[in-house]
């Protein structure tokens, strides 16, 4: 069976267009207030409490060098939740949902980008959007350091009492 093309969630990351693919997204929350322990800093922002689970928060812009570290995000602010990652990256908008025809994805070469983040480039009429690759934006130290974090910020939610 043919495909007609590959669903993307475009995003606005510091006034860069990018997009993760639809399959790697979980959910696209409006960006609520968050717990940023004092260990947090640099690209890690904080974290969601989400239904009792500490989820780290990553500024995407700031990851990818586009915006220093603790700058505020856009005013329309989002958190992506990546499936299977454990980790919500802020990003300035998620804009628009959109279904790329194969020809339109051409594959970028791994050397133009930190860890390969960048998977593709999306065609879309004049516009060029770099398709990024959930599970590479993150290198192994930095993936290991985070969910370190992310286990401490669980073991002090679990210490807290059960308010009535």
């Amino acid at each position: 069976m043919a495909s007609n093309g590959t669903a993307y969630l475009l995003l606005d990351v510091a006034g860069t267009p990018c997009a993760l693919p639809r399959d790697a997204v979980s959910e696209v929350l409006p960006l609520p207030d968050l717990h940023a322990p004092p260990a947090a800093g640099g690209w890690l922002t904080g974290f969601l409490n989400l239904g009792g689970a500490p989820v780290p928060v990553i500024d995407l812009a700031s990851l990818l060098g586009l915006r220093p570290a603790g700058a505020p995000a856009g005013l329309y602010a989002h958190l992506v939740l990546v499936r299977d990652e454990g980790v919500a990256y802020c990003v300035d908008r998620a804009a628009d949902l959109v279904t790329v025809p194969d020809s339109a994805i051409r594959p970028a070469g791994e050397d133009g980008t930190l860890n390969g983040c960048v998977a593709a480039e999306l065609v879309l009429g004049e516009r060029l959007i770099h398709a990024l690759a959930p599970a590479r934006l993150l290198t192994a130290q930095e993936r290991a350091r985070v969910a370190a974090l992310a286990r401490a910020a669980a073991e002090r939610l679990a210490a807290l009492p059960v308010s009535a």
